[in-house]
């Protein structure tokens, strides 16, 4: 279910002056815990405000009990939370008028059943309230610009500057990109991991990306495609003038089989993923490394 709203809307997403985040905590090893250290480690430049009923203080931060309890606009909201509380989070986000969701929380269409569900009724908050949402069952989004320093992921790792936005459906590969930006010495302008692309996928990415200043090269991990017409009409037209590189996971059927587990999306038949890649002037290649050799040479 695409949403049409502007290219703009994903401001809020990757260019926010206040983020909430939801579930924030000081447990030891959690991702409520990681989540804010990075925020703060990587020093943010607009307003946090951590928001769990459990704690009055985290990180020697006033901590709010709902989001609704906020005094200033929230631009964004990062979501984690046990599942079963997501879509009343989201709902008070909504009435907040948060703008955009970063949900991490799992649980939803890439478990089936109940969990395709709830992520239905995710999406129909989403819509009702006019927000964009990256997720659910994420790792987040980084902004390099020094205008934002945003690193939203729970990454162990911060990324350098640089001028490649990468966007990857799969979380754990994600960390495991944001490492190996490293150790080839290359620098990212944005990161998006999408998890289950209810709202925000690859196409709004390409799009937003094409307009960005700060990125040259997209680099995409892709276990679906999403809208194929909005992808070639996108692709087309920004491969033109930025390179965009994909890795497409199912290849094989233990490669079709992970995408699935990984995100409920099932791995289209690669002949004629081929031919729309070399269509759209897109490359496509096989691993991680052989996009990142590129990316070098790029």
């Amino acid at each position: 279910m695409e949403n049409n709203s502007g290219i703009n809307s994903l401001d809020a997403i990757f260019k926010p002056r206040s983020i909430a985040i939801i579930g924030a905590t000081m447990r030891p090893n959690s991702l409520g815990r990681t989540i804010t250290k990075n925020v703060l480690e990587y020093e943010f430049t607009g307003k946090m405000f951590p928001v769990n009923p459990s704690y009055e203080v985290i990180h020697s931060i006033k901590c709010f009990k709902s989001v609704l309890d906020i005094p200033d606009e929230v631009d964004q909201a990062v979501i984690i939370v046990n599942k079963k509380y997501v879509l009343q989070v989201a709902e008070e986000c909504g009435k907040k008028g948060v703008k955009g969701l970063v949900v991490l929380s799992a649980g939803f269409k890439e478990v089936g059943g109940q969990g395709k569900e709830m992520e239905d009724k995710l999406l129909k908050i989403v819509r009702k309230y006019k927000m964009r949402m990256i997720g659910p069952n994420c790792m987040g989004i980084i902004n390099t610009a020094p205008e934002f320093s945003l690193n939203g992921t729970f990454a162990p790792e911060h990324p350098s500057r640089g001028n490649i936005g990468f966007m990857s459906q799969s979380g754990a590969l994600g960390v495991a990109i944001i490492s190996a930006t490293k150790q080839y010495n290359l620098g990212l302008s944005m990161f998006a991991s999408v998890g289950n692309k209810a709202d925000i996928s690859g196409n709004d990415l390409i799009e937003y990306w094409g307009e960005d200043p700060n990125t040259d090269i997209i680099l995409l991990y892709l276990e679906s495609l999403g809208n194929p017409q909005k992808f070639i009409s996108n692709a087309k037209r920004i491969s033109k003038h930025k390179p965009i590189i994909v890795v497409k996971s199912g290849r094989t059927i233990a490669g079709a089989k992970a995408a699935t587990s990984h995100t409920g999306a099932i791995a289209g038949a690669d002949i004629a993923m081929d031919a729309l890649f070399d269509h759209c002037g897109v490359i496509r290649v096989d691993s991680i490394r052989e996009m990142f050799e590129l990316a070098v040479a790029f």
